[in-house]
């Protein structure tokens, strides 16, 4: 699909949107379940928290991460990357276990990192096409968003696994909503928000914001993203190539994406945040930005 060449400019006398800080949603790892829990009052209760599959981390532990989720009062979405299953019978276990240890009923499906599949799942589509998913209770699927692109994928080809995966949910009546890498610049967002919609997409979409960090954090995570950090970019965020050890917040882009997002032209979005810098301080942040 061609991408719009223009930032959408907010009409003169249009309303601030405040919602994107409300119902927001955030990202752990299985080994982050104690962070968690020393931060959880800093995180509204009922928040979606996302469980990662990371490599090395074993099955139980993703399970166990999504059971304290739950014991807490968030609402856990478990990973399953497609790529990294090795068997149909590892994902019904997998499933299993989260559905009767943790009460899930919410995943999120991305084909993963490797280069090639060590299971029978080639991508996320394939998990979701098997069945699996309904057969234990899921009701509702996250599938992801690159606003930038994939280092790896064209933009044909994201557009036809976004509009396919759509199909196939709705196909089999599953509720979905997508959720976008992280960015530092809102105006490829909001493009790419714009585009998503013309597709006909219409689920909600969590735009991917990086929690507060250091700028050597933040450089070192989007360049194995292949996140856009152009040196006007960069500076746009408050980044500063000098300054490696300081700290850097989303509050610029943010407060950028607020004055751009038209509920009634963008429809439903949300913001989903990646704690590179911590659990603890990306919920400060949150807490102190949305008095």
């Amino acid at each position: 699909m061609a991408r719009s060449n223009l930032a959408f400019q907010p009409r003169e006398g249009d309303m601030v949107s405040t919602s994107l800080i409300n119902n927001y949603s955030i990202e752990i790892t299985a080994k982050d379940a104690a962070a968690l829990t020393e931060a959880r009052d800093l995180i509204a209760p009922g928040t979606q928290v996302s469980v990662t599959f990371l490599p090395g981390e074993e099955m139980p532990a993703r399970v166990a991460a999504a059971k304290q989720v739950k014991a807490l009062g968030f609402v856990p979405v478990s990973h399953i990357s497609a790529r990294r299953i090795k068997s149909e019978a590892e994902l019904e276990q997998f499933l299993d276990a989260l559905v009767s240890e943790a009460e899930i009923t919410n995943v999120f499906v991305v084909a993963g990192d490797p280069d090639k599949p060590e299971g029978p799942y080639n991508d996320a589509l394939a998990v979701i096409q098997s069945g699996l998913l309904e057969k234990y209770g899921i009701r509702k699927v996250g599938i992801s968003g690159y606003p930038e692109g994939h280092p790896q994928i064209g933009m044909p080809q994201l557009w036809k696994a976004l509009t396919d995966k759509q199909a196939i949910l709705q196909e089999k009546g599953l509720d979905f909503d997508v959720t976008t890498q992280f960015a530092f610049d809102a105006d490829p967002v909001v493009r790419w928000i714009e585009d998503v919609r013309a597709a006909g997409v219409h689920a909600p979409l969590r735009v991917g914001i990086p929690g507060p960090a250091s700028v050597k954090t933040l450089m070192r995570f989007a360049a194995r993203c292949g996140v856009g950090t152009s040196t006007k970019v960069m500076a746009k965020y408050g980044l500063s190539i000098g300054k490696l050890l300081s700290n850097a917040g989303p509050d610029s882009l943010v407060r950028d994406l607020e004055t751009a997002i038209d509920p009634a032209r963008h429809g439903d979005v949300r913001l989903h945040f990646y704690p590179f810098g911590g659990l603890a301080k990306t919920g400060e942040w949150i807490r102190e930005y949305s008095k």
